[in-house]
Parts: C-alpha cells; sequence; structure tokens
C-alpha cells in the first residue's frame, strides 16, 4: 500500500514471474518459506485495491459496521474461469464480475465477500468498508458469504474453480497467505481459525483449497513470526 516499503508480494514476485503460472504443489512450500518473514517480524500489510480503485459500483443499501472483531477466516472460491490472464486488470474485472452476480443474480447489496485474490496475486477489497475496517484492526463488516457465519468470519474468495481438481498457481496461494496472516494479526485470529466453506454449510466450495487448509494454516503461523 505505500510505496516506500516492500509488500511481500512484491519481494515474492520480483524477479519470479516465471512462477505465476506455476500451482501450488510441494515444491512450492520451499519458496514460501524463503520469503516468510523471520520470528522478529509481523506479518506484511499486502497491497489491497481498494474498491474505488478497481471502480465498484456503489452499494445497494447500508453497509453494516459490527461492533465485533471477527474470530476466523473461510476460505472461498469464486467458480469462475481458471484464466490464465494474470494482470492487475483481470483482477478488477473478476471483482466487477463478482459484485454483478452477487447484486444482479443474488439481489444482494453489494459483494458477499470482503476480500478477493486474483490467479495472478491481486487482492481487490470485496464489500465497501472491509478494507478500512481491517487497516483500523477493529469492527467487522457484515458480508454475505457463508451461512450462519457472517456475524464472525471474514470471508476471502479465490478467482478461479477449484473443485474439480484444478491447484491454484502460485501467486495466488502466496498472496491469499500474506492476506491471511494480515488479517489474523490485525484482527487478534489464530491461524488455526482458518476454515473452508464447506466447515458451514453444503458445498463443494472452495474445493481444493479445502484439503490445502492444514497447510494454509501452517504458512500463515509461519508468516506471522
Amino acid at each position: 500500500m505505500s510505496g516506500s516499503r516492500p509488500t511481500r508480494r512484491s519481494v515474492l514476485l520480483a524477479g519470479t514471474a516465471g512462477l505465476v503460472a506455476g500451482t501450488a504443489t510441494a515444491s512450492m512450500a520451499g519458496t514460501a518459506n524463503a520469503a516468510t518473514p523471520t520470528a522478529a517480524t509481523a506479518a506484511v500489510e499486502p497491497d489491497i485495491d481498494s474498491t474505488t480503485a478497481w471502480g465498484a459500483r456503489p452499494n445497494r443499501g447500508t453497509i453494516t459496521v459490527l461492533g465485533n472483531r471477527p474470530n476466523k477466516i473461510i476460505v472461498h472460491h469464486t467458480v469462475s474461469s481458471n484464466t490464465n490472464d494474470f494482470s492487475r486488470a483481470q483482477a478488477h474485472s473478476h471483482a466487477h464480475w463478482v459484485q454483478g452476480l452477487h447484486m444482479d443474480d443474488n439481489g444482494w447489496i453489494d459483494t458477499g465477500y470482503h476480500f478477493l485474490v486474483s490467479r495472478g496475486g491481486w487482492i481487490t477489497e470485496g464489500r465497501h468498508r472491509s478494507l478500512s475496517t481491517l487497516t483500523a484492526g477493529s469492527g467487522l463488516v457484515l458480508g454475505a458469504h457463508t451461512s450462519g457465519q457472517n456475524y464472525d468470519a471474514i470471508g476471502i474468495a479465490n478467482e478461479g474453480a477449484y473443485h474439480d481438481g484444478a491447484t491454484p498457481p502460485t501467486a495466488q496461494w502466496e498472496v491469499l497467505v500474506t492476506l491471511c496472516a494480515y488479517v489474523c494479526q490485525q484482527y487478534g485470529i489464530v491461524p488455526t481459525q482458518l476454515y473452508g466453506h464447506m466447515d458451514f454449510n453444503s458445498t463443494q466450495c472452495p474445493g481444493i483449497f479445502h484439503e490445502m487448509l492444514p497447510q494454509l494454516r501452517t504458512e500463515v503461523a509461519d508468516a506471522m513470526g
């Protein structure tokens, strides 16, 4: 977010552009550990494009900010196409697609998720005000991502469809780790409290990300030092 301080995303991707098309396999773990902050450092604040930055439509109703802090993170996938366009522009296009789906098809006031991670490793703010409350480390924007959990959980959705054996590109996985670590740090969530959508509702979401939750919890804990 700051122009002067390198983020985990910029450190990871600088000089490793070829890894973007890779998948989150066992060999990826070594790359993750090499870029992880040491135990003496805090989780890195990632670059997040706000609703203003990607040109979101205005919310169609009141955004409710709850007084409590979230106690868990729930991971999703958006079941969009598994594009090979890893650009920032594609991340913005995907954010528009999700918002349109949620507002026009579902009839919601705004995007249901708090944040989205693109296949290229770009983060976009989902529901309005999610970024400002995260930065403050207090309050929870009431989302619409997991029935029965929206009053207690941050919802993070990954671009793509992962219920058919596909695996996330390396950049997407690495930035998901960074974002989860930062959310945990800001809200005091322990990494063991990372779940998948299917843990609470009858759904295939988040696909293979659910199988990768043990790895995600471990890498998030490492990133938090």
